[in-house]
């Protein structure tokens, strides 16, 4: 069983930075491809981004060119870098793998893009 901490999150302004992070128990991490998701208020939750176990990366759309996801195997970490925010990436944050485990979700971190 792994467990899932997000933090980071929270109040910036448009074209500001945040950088979440995903602690994570468990001695299987570091075979996981592991992924941040989010959902905004409305919208279903969306894959964002993922970073398999070797550290090969792959981004949406929406992400390309602005976030970089990360990870330490060492210290069962995974982040997003976030830069250049907009109020559309205003969501919840979770990580979890990919794909998806649903006994897996966090509680998720709060980013709120806004001037």
């Amino acid at each position: 069983q792994v467990q899932l901490v997000e933090s980071g999150g929270g109040l910036v302004q448009p074209g500001g930075s945040l950088r979440l992070s995903c602690a994570a128990s468990g001695s299987i991490f570091s075979i996981l491809a592991m992924g941040w998701y989010r959902q905004a208020p409305g919208k279903q939750r969306e894959l964002v981004a993922a970073i398999m176990s070797a550290g090969s990366t792959t981004y949406a759309d929406s992400a390309k060119g602005r976030f970089t996801i990360s990870r330490d195997n060492a210290k069962n970490t995974v982040w997003l870098q976030m830069n250049s925010l907009k109020p559309e990436d205003t969501a919840v944050y979770y990580c979890n793998t990919v794909p998806l485990r649903r006994s897996y979700w966090g509680q998720g971190t709060q980013v709120t893009v806004s001037s």
